[in-house]
């Protein structure tokens, strides 16, 4: 291993930490951080961005993410602390505007930039040394450099004097095993200190920065209490706190531990951060956090279907998050199937392969039907939706959970993470109806007892269709499903209750009469689910009246308004 007491700390808490709350940090915890990692023996604190307004609007952010001159003196005034550093980004600052840290604590400015601006941003470089600072480079996206390229760019940042070349482990992806390749092809002919920035997503950051520094690494970067985006980073205190046994003249982790219990505790509990589950998946999958964060924080999918839609983000390579992604694959319904086929072909492979199995068509023919869905109002209204049931006899058809608040005649499951929460609930006097998409593993893992399967095509932008029983759709909305369902049965008339609508919520924002663990709270995708069940609900209205029936009628109170007519106009 390189020795230990040349090895440099940059603590990067207040510029990658801004990440967690948008750089809106009170003065007095920086100065407090600034003087207890000083006193820890931290060569390096970088005190957030040099930003310029022109590029970002000072409205949004706040004011380390453009630390000035004055916000270096408020800082470090009266302290004899360490060496500062400030990131700037290439293309998005005023070379000139950096003169105003000249003879102040700031030392280092690091550069970042992506692949395709390199050779650019090695040359601001070298006009930022020329100015009188040391100067780093970190190099975003390291690993789509080929070898080539990567000793030519070598080459440019030695011409250019550059002090540091880092890379990160972007997605906290990697394992100790993979660090010392990672470095190799820059070990050579340098003449630069190398960098390590480590990611906490696979909880490796500690592991890898000693691989890191066994590999030949001159400097790395942690933050106080992993503070930083998505999984956080190495935190600073689990550093030092091996430095300060190995190295107790050096090193001092007290100060640091200190600042913790006075700060960033309570930070922490306002603006979480750190190891979860979905930067976890992100970090294995070698993707971008938010691709993770947004599915797992949709509560619909399990976490087989979103390991396997990695599998289709890695292959279209995109940089950085992307939702528009996310958006398509959910449209066109890769989730828990292979799609291999164009849809025209997959529509006509799903009816030749399952029109045969099904046995349900007309099997209620002429009969009234009710759908139970899981809004507030299917509790609310429980006594007169009992009162309708006992005057029109209808097949009640029911999804999910239902909290002993009706026995249906049938109960639906076609969602993986309800069928295993839920299924134990369904009452014996009910038919169990399962998805064809629940995998039989799944199903023999969790039933002891009589069900029939369900077969229908989830296809890609399809519009809603019916043929020989099968029905086609990408609405995942199971009670929606069931109005179509329940035409297949059979249906004359088909009633609807505790369809409330998302947009419905009840004043402690529950869409559901239960409370829900699985339910999203993010508002734009609570949205994105009303909106598409509208569309759902018109395109199967529309196909009912074409058949002749009368279509879809939601008899408690609901946001899809146009289905509504009061229960009390049955009773």
């Amino acid at each position: 291993m390189k020795d230990k007491n040349k090895i440099e700390i940059l603590d990067c808490t207040i510029r990658d930490g801004g990440y967690v709350n948008n750089w809106d940090f009170d003065l007095k915890l920086v100065r407090e951080t600034y003087r207890a990692l000083s006193k820890a023996g931290i060569d390096y604190i970088e005190l957030g961005y040099h930003g310029v307004e022109h590029f970002f609007d000072p409205k949004k952010f706040g004011r380390f993410r453009f630390t000035s001159f004055e916000d270096i003196k408020s800082v470090t005034g009266g302290i004899n602390g360490a060496k500062i550093a400030l990131m700037v980004d290439y293309g998005k600052f005023d070379l000139n505007d950096l003169n105003q840290y000249l003879g102040t604590n700031v030392s280092l400015i690091r550069l970042a930039f992506h692949k395709d601006k390199a050779k650019e941003a090695v040359n601001i470089a070298g006009q930022i040394k020329r100015l009188g600072f040391l100067v780093s480079v970190n190099l975003m996206g390291y690993i789509s450099y080929s070898t080539d390229e990567l000793n030519e760019l070598v080459f440019l940042i030695n011409q250019e004097g550059i002090d540091y070349v880092y890379i990160a482990d972007s997605y906290g992806s990697m394992f100790p095993h993979e660090i010392k390749e990672l470095f190799t092809p820059l070990l050579k002919d340098r003449n630069f200190k190398l960098g390590f920035h480590p990611h906490n997503n696979l909880l490796m950051s500690f592991a890898n920065t000693f691989a890191a520094i066994d590999a030949g690494v001159d400097i790395v970067d942690s933050s106080v209490f992993g503070m930083g985006r998505g999984a956080g980073n190495l935190p600073t205190e689990i550093l030092l706190s091996y430095f300060h046994q190995m190295m107790p003249g050096k090193y001092n982790v007290i100060p640091v531990l200190n600042l913790i219990d006075r700060f960033f505790v309570e930070l922490k509990e306002k603006n979480f951060w750190g190891y979860n589950l979905p930067y976890m998946l992100s970090g294995i999958n070698e993707c971008h956090p938010n691709y993770a964060k947004n599915l797992v924080e949709r509560k619909e999918y399990d976490i087989e279907d979103i390991w396997n839609i990695f599998e289709v983000i890695k292959a279209k390579k995109p940089i950085g998050f992307k939702k528009d992604i996310v958006d398509q694959i959910i449209r066109d319904g890769l989730f828990g199937k292979k799609k291999a086929l164009k849809p025209a072909e997959n529509e006509q492979k799903g009816i030749n392969e399952n029109s045969d199995k099904i046995s349900y068509v007309n099997r209620h023919n002429g009969s009234d039907f009710l759908v139970l869905a899981n809004g507030p109002s299917l509790k609310k209204y429980k006594d007169l939706i009992s009162l309708f049931i006992e005057k029109y006899k209808p097949i009640v058809l029911g999804a999910n959970y239902l909290g002993g608040l009706f026995v249906p005649d049938y109960h639906l499951f076609t969602n993986k993470r309800r069928f295993v929460d839920y299924v134990d609930t369904v009452s014996l006097k009910s038919k169990l109806l399962i998805g064809q998409h629940i995998p039989k593993e799944m199903i023999d893992d969790y039933v002891r007892r009589e069900y029939e399967l369900i077969y229908y095509n989830d296809l890609d932008d399809v519009a809603f269709d019916i043929k020989d029983g099968l029905i086609s759709s990408n609405c995942r909305t199971v009670s929606i499903f069931l109005i179509a369902l329940s035409w297949v049965f059979g249906a004359k008339r088909i009633f609807v209750a505790g369809l409330d609508g998302y947009m419905r919520a009840t004043a402690d924002g529950d869409v559901h009469f239960y409370k829900e663990n699985d339910e999203t709270g993010d508002r734009d995708v609570i949205l994105d689910k009303h909106f598409g069940n509208l569309k759902h609900l018109e395109e199967i209205e529309e196909y009912l009246c074409g058949k002749g029936g009368e279509g879809i009628h939601i008899i408690t109170p609901t946001n899809y308004r146009k289905f509504y007519k009061g229960i009390n106009n049955y009773l």
